[in-house]
């Protein structure tokens, strides 16, 4: 088993294209479909796996490029401090005031290690400065538990 690390920040409103974080339906609509159907099933089949946006389920950021992967670990500890890492880097930048606590943060990043070494997989979001969100995740591999028929980017 072991770990892989992505990370992204961008707009709020990219973030909030739904469509473009979830796979496509494994059933296309039909070709006689209403246009706007069909072209949003397009889209989504298009983009879905090469895009950089954080998937609403996180075990679907092994389907994304390998260039994505930040970091790969075998020890769960050593994922979770690069998850600390992070955290430390953008706090400044969090737009909530409680977001920035040491303490809070080091028991997420305690609770993620805890998670990480029982094969789950682990992902935080923070708003940062107006309007921008941050995306964390480490994915466990080999094979992720929430999602087994997902390809290892190492693989």
């Amino acid at each position: 088993m072991h770990h892989h690390a992505y990370l992204w920040t961008g707009a709020k409103e990219r973030l909030d294209d739904e469509a473009l974080r979830r796979p496509p339906h494994p059933d296309p609509p039909p070709a006689e479909g209403r246009p706007e159907l069909v072209q949003r099933y397009r889209q989504v089949a298009a983009e879905f796996a090469g895009s950089n946006l954080p998937p609403l389920e996180t075990a679907y950021w092994l389907a994304k490029p390998r260039s994505l992967v930040r970091g790969t670990w075998d020890e769960a500890k050593e994922a979770a401090a690069w998850l600390g890492e992070r955290l430390a880097e953008y706090a400044p930048r969090f737009a909530f005031e409680s977001d920035r606590d040491t303490a809070r943060l080091a028991r997420l990043v305690d609770a993620a290690a805890e998670r990480l070494g029982a094969g789950a997989d682990v992902s935080y979001g923070y708003y940062l400065d107006r309007p921008s969100f941050l995306s964390l995740a480490v994915v466990t591999c080999s094979p992720n538990r929430a999602m087994p028929e997902l390809v290892c980017p190492c693989a």
